[in-house]
């Protein structure tokens, strides 16, 4: 099995290379989540304690600097993203695997609700193998837990590819009103109920 250092080096795509960004502080994390339509799975995140900035985007496709038009063709393979700069002591990684879980149905491939294709997948997106750890326990422990129903989970736990940050009209799509105008609260520990589209 070749390290993830010789991929890298193989790699002639720049989009199928590791994420290398860091994130705005040194004492945060990183942190990549594909659950449907990016704007309210972006506004959860935005909500909780020690998520210091959130960013919408694609990642995990074949296509380097692939736009929001390109990726609804299905042809790139990307998933729309989530990738969160958060404190892990104020806000561990396992909460925003729990917040995860909770905010959409992983049992339907590559759909969430009315939204249809690839870039609407399931997915958690690992920055180190710690995470991948507790990525693959989380699942195992959700599949337990909805076993009763026969349903199987579909998410895919991948290492965290390139991210392509989303056109700004997309950044915070939800908190700046979304599609009429109507802006909902990104303040922390809001629980106000979640409009899709605005």
């Amino acid at each position: 099995m070749a390290s993830v250092d010789q991929e890298t080096r193989k790699s002639t795509n720049s989009a199928l290379e590791p994420d290398l960004d860091a994130p705005v502080d040194p004492n945060l994390e990183l942190a990549q989540f594909a659950a449907g339509c990016f704007w309210g799975v972006e506004l959860t995140f935005q909500r909780l304690e020690g998520v210091v900035k959130t960013e919408v985007g694609y990642s995990q496709g074949n296509i380097h600097d692939p736009n929001y038009e390109l990726v609804c063709t299905g042809s790139t393979n990307h998933a729309e993203v989530i990738r969160v700069h958060f404190d892990p002591i104020v806000c561990p990684y396992t909460t925003l695997l729990d917040v995860f879980w909770g905010k959409h149905d992983p049992t339907t491939l590559n759909r969430q609700g009315n939204d249809v294709g690839t870039q609407y997948r399931s997915g958690i997106y690992y920055y180190n193998e710690t995470q991948a750890k507790l990525a693959r326990e989380s699942l195992e422990a959700k599949q337990k837990e909805i076993n009763n129903n026969n349903n199987k989970i579909v998410t895919e736990i991948l290492r965290a590819k390139t991210f392509y940050r989303a056109e700004e009209y997309h950044q915070q799509y939800l908190e700046k009103g979304g599609g009429n105008g109507s802006k909902q609260s990104a303040s922390k520990g809001c629980n106000d109920p979640i409009r899709c589209y605005g």
